[in-house]
Formats: C-alpha cells, sequence, structure tokens
C-alpha cells in the first residue's frame, strides 16, 4: 500500500507516464432506485489499475418509482400495508395518470417513500413527549416553504435534502404532510433518509449536524457500489 501511493505521487508530481494507469468508469446514480428513500442523484467514479485487467460495471437499478406507483394506485397494497384509509390517501394526481398507463407490475421493488422511512418514529410536533426520549429527534420551529421548493411529500421518495438548513435549501429539508402542513425533518429522520442506521448518535449544533448528514452519500448507496467492486476483486483474487 505504502509502494503504491509512493507511485501515485511520483507520478502526480513527475506529470509523465510511468506504467501506472487506471481504468476508469463513471456514471450519475439515483439513490432511490438502489432502496434510499430519496431522490439523490451524485455522480460515482469507479477506477482499477489497468494491469488487474478487470472488467466491471455499475450495478443495475433494483428500485423504480414505477413498482411504487403501481402498488399505490393499481393495487393499494402501499395504502392497505400502512393502514392510511381512503379519506386520508392523497389525490392520485401525474401519479395516478402514470400508473394507469402501466400495462403489467414492473418487476422491480418499489421506490421508497418518506412514510415508509419514518413510520415508526412519533411526529416530534404532535407527540414531543414521546420524541423527546428518542436521540436526535427533536422539532426544530419556523419551517417555511419557498415557491418550488415545498418539502418532501409523505408518500413520495424525499426529494435531495440540501446542506443549508435555513432559506430555499431548508425548504428542501421538510416534511409535507398530506392535508399540506409542513415541518423540517429531524436529524433523527434525515439519517433515516440517507440509510444512517438508528444506533448511530450525532454531536454538534443542529445546523452542523444536518449539514454533515446532507453532505454524506447515502449508505446504502455507498454499499451497493462498495460491495459491487469488493465482489469484483474478491473474484480475481481467486
Amino acid at each position: 500500500m505504502v509502494r503504491h501511493l509512493a507511485r501515485l505521487e511520483d507520478y502526480e508530481t513527475r506529470g509523465k507516464y510511468d506504467g501506472l494507469e487506471y481504468k476508469v468508469v463513471c456514471q450519475v446514480l439515483n439513490a432511490a432506485n438502489f432502496g434510499v428513500p430519496q431522490r439523490r442523484e451524485r455522480v460515482f467514479i469507479v477506477g482499477f489499475r489497468s494491469d488487474t485487467n478487470i472488467s466491471w460495471h455499475f450495478p443495475k437499478s433494483t428500485h423504480s418509482q414505477d413498482a411504487l406507483l403501481w402498488r399505490q394506485w393499481r393495487t393499494a397494497e402501499y395504502w392497505e400495508r400502512h393502514q392510511v384509509a381512503k379519506k386520508s390517501r392523497p389525490e392520485g394526481g401525474r401519479g395516478l395518470a402514470r400508473a394507469l398507463r402501466l400495462i403489467e407490475p414492473p418487476k422491480s421493488a418499489p421506490w421508497q417513500t418518506v412514510r415508509d422511512a419514518i413510520h415508526d418514529l412519533p411526529d416530534p410536533e404532535l407527540e414531543s413527549e414521546k420524541a423527546r426520549h428518542l436521540n436526535d429527534h427533536h422539532f426544530q420551529a419556523r419551517a417555511r416553504s419557498y415557491p418550488g421548493h415545498t418539502g418532501s411529500p409523505l408518500d413520495e421518495a424525499a426529494k435531495t435534502l440540501k446542506a443549508g438548513v435555513h432559506g430555499v435549501p431548508g425548504g428542501e429539508n421538510m416534511l409535507r404532510r398530506p392535508d399540506g402542513s409542513i415541518r423540517y425533518f429531524t436529524v433523527r429522520e434525515s439519517a433515516r433518509l440517507q440509510t444512517f442506521p438508528d444506533q448511530m448518535v450525532f454531536h454538534g449544533s443542529w445546523t452542523e449536524t444536518m449539514r454533515q448528514l446532507r453532505n454524506a452519500v447515502p449508505v446504502k448507496l455507498a454499499c451497493v457500489v462498495a460491495k459491487s467492486v469488493k465482489n469484483k476483486l474478491d473474484a480475481v483474487g481467486e
């Protein structure tokens, strides 16, 4: 490892090729397509040393929006699983129209929604007594929406969480309930949307913790890519 690092540094400082080369591939991945309850697109760059002769490609998507819409508007399985009565369900809108155009159920798993991610957590605003006993699950007041930045609907994959917590960025870091009311996501809810485990405790002010969380790569997506790379390297080493 030390020798390899030295070769990299030597190559960078000399600025000329000395037999060290990588085969690099890059791709934009949407976290929602891999089971993360958030529509978060990020560029991933993966490189293998050319002398390994490895052929590799990015993992295929496992989840889809169409599969979610099918379970919401064609079979109602989603609403029944969450025990949401018909009168409490949001209007289908474009999602219903898209679901009706589907001829058969998609083979992929459904996108995970905000409700899927946080359904077992008490509402920090309405159930503050229960919420205060949970780590990093405290209500933050003064949430405001802005034109085009109105928060994430409860029954959709969350919008991309932003590093800012106030102003327009903060407008993307909110939950929008079916009745139109809004509130900020708590640290714990944001961690769920980034697929961090519940046993992870965060330190620092609310603003700083939220900035760190929202700059992070979703754990589940990083794991999918890393495992694929590991499996390829293990196969070559056998």
